[in-house]
């Protein structure tokens, strides 16, 4: 008895160690609306030189499956709408589907999700009735080949399956998708598979600028927006309306299910009237973005929830109708150049080979607009040393940067040190108009500013401490508790292996 129960604990404790060290990750979705892309192995190419881990596609297209075997990258492939019907009429139609189109690519390809029709709600034939059945099928046949455990089966959703989003303690889902959601929900929780969404804080701002700011929709601003009902501060509408989506699921008590954001990003281009459709906008959304994610920081709503997020999408596809701005998601060309530059892994971004500062060694540092209200600099402040992760110590009293105490002066500590730990760009240094680029180094006595990727002394503490403070400690405490976790197990199974002393 006391063997097995160390068995049990061994086993829960690995569970627990993979879990805990597992982290929020960001992938990539590879449309292919277009008919100038490159060929699948050559897109696969692209991916890995970029890191690119993680892959939303489509469809099952064989091509790209046998393109991606051996890769180690993880592919998200859907049922599309047009096989809905199909799929869930018969169920010999979803086990030859999984028979034909993924056994034999897996698990070379490393498929690790299904989702089963495409915003549905917004489809003119509103095939949603058809999903649940399809989605049942799916996973019967899956489990017919031992599968239903390593990959899980859901269906993306747009954010228009929400009839409130705002506050979003008020979220709540469209009441005339009751008959489909319900039974769709009760599917999730059973089989513990994510809630998908399309989120695209870009569409709030083009149709309501005067409602919803650039810097509010770009992870930029310097204020707050506070929800009524529970005094939850949100400093960006991303988070906003995930945790609307939560508040709306735990509205109807699905208390269990995880968000998954499976589309999101910002077009670099678009029509006349779609101004904010621009190569910086669109660097700004997706770096603020991965670095959000990637920090582990959560939401006001669930500070500290894991959330996998896929930004939409590889490359510009020629083929979509509508305004400009659709066919200009792409991070990259069809001839596989950047359109903009763009860091997955969520440290550090922009190139600083192009920058045109005054220095003699091209270094720069933002620091307070003289011109700004106390007020401004005050909320400014508080959001850089706030949801900006910077470290502020050093303008605390009696610390090296705390004289001269004016805003102007804590403040330029505060904007700098933001700027130089994300990657020196000019984004980085507007705090909405407030922050200045200079080209002489602000810094004084025993108060040092940071330079990018430098290193800031105190004489108070003489300790370093490296840019990105939020993520490297997130690193190193998983680090240290995976380590721990892993000796413990291999100590119970190590003592387990003594107590079962078998004689022949």
């Amino acid at each position: 008895m006391a063997s097995a129960f160390k068995l049990l604990f061994a086993v829960s404790l690995f569970t627990l160690l993979l879990r805990f060290c597992s982290g929020s990750i960001v992938g990539v979705c590879y449309g292919r609306n277009a008919d100038d892309l490159p060929t699948p192995d050559k897109v696969v190419e692209l991916i890995k030189l970029h890191n690119i881990k993680y892959v939303r596609i489509y469809d099952s297209n064989i091509q790209v499956l046998k393109a991606f075997a051996n890769t180690g990258v993880e592919l998200m492939v859907a049922v599309p709408n047009s096989d809905l019907l199909a799929f869930s009429q018969f169920q010999s139609n979803a086990d030859s589907w999984l028979k034909n189109s993924i056994l034999p690519y897996y698990p070379a390809a490393k498929i690790t999700y299904i989702t089963v029709g495409l915003e549905v709600t917004e489809s003119p034939d509103n095939a949603s009735a058809l999903v649940v059945p399809a989605m049942h099928n799916v996973l019967a046949a899956l489990k017919k080949a031992g599968l239903h455990k390593r990959i899980k089966v859901s269906s993306t959703h747009s954010l228009g399956v929400l009839s409130r989003s705002f506050p979003p303690s008020a979220g709540a889902f469209n009441s005339s998708h009751a008959s489909f959601l319900k039974p769709m929900l009760e599917f999730l929780a059973e089989n513990q598979s994510p809630f998908m969404i399309d989120l695209y804080p870009y569409y709030a701002y083009r149709d309501s600028p005067k409602k919803v700011s650039l810097d509010y929709a770009l992870f930029e601003s310097s204020s707050e927006v506070i929800d009524p009902n529970t005094g939850l501060l949100y400093t960006n509408m991303f988070d906003a309306q995930i945790d609307a989506l939560y508040f709306a699921l735990m509205a109807l008590n699905f208390k269990t299910i995880k968000v998954m954001v499976t589309e999101t990003g910002w077009p670099s281009k678009g029509s006349p009237k779609e101004k904010g459709a621009t190569p910086d906008n669109a660097q700004t959304y997706n770096t603020n973005l991965i670095r959000h994610v990637l920090n582990d920081t959560g939401t006001p709503a669930k500070p500290g929830e894991e959330l996998d997020v896929y930004i939409f999408s590889l490359f510009n596809e020629n083929r979509k109708p509508g305004l400009e701005s659709e066919r200009n998601w792409g991070l990259f060309y069809p001839d596989k150049t950047s359109i903009y530059n763009l860091d997955f892994t969520g440290k550090g971004v922009l190139d600083m080979t192009n920058s045109t500062d005054g220095s003699k060694n091209g270094t720069t540092w933002c620091i307070a607009s003289s011109k700004a209200s106390e007020a401004d600099l005050q909320n400014a402040i508080d959001w850089a040393c706030g949801p900006g992760n910077v470290d502020c110590s050093a303008i605390q009293p009696s610390q090296p940067c705390f004289e001269p105490d004016n805003l102007v002066s804590h403040a330029s500590f505060a904007f700098n040190s933001y700027y130089q730990q994300n990657g020196a760009s000019d984004v980085a240094c507007s705090f909405g108009g407030k922050g200045v680029k200079v080209d002489k180094d602000p810094s004084y006595d025993n108060c040092i500013y940071l330079t990018a990727g430098g290193i800031n002394k105190t004489a108070s503490s003489n300790m370093t401490a490296t840019v990105n403070t939020s993520s490297s400690s997130h690193t190193d405490v998983c680090s240290w508790i995976c380590v721990f976790l892993l000796t413990t197990l291999i100590a119970v199974i190590l003592n387990l292996g003594n107590m079962c002393d078998v004689s022949f």
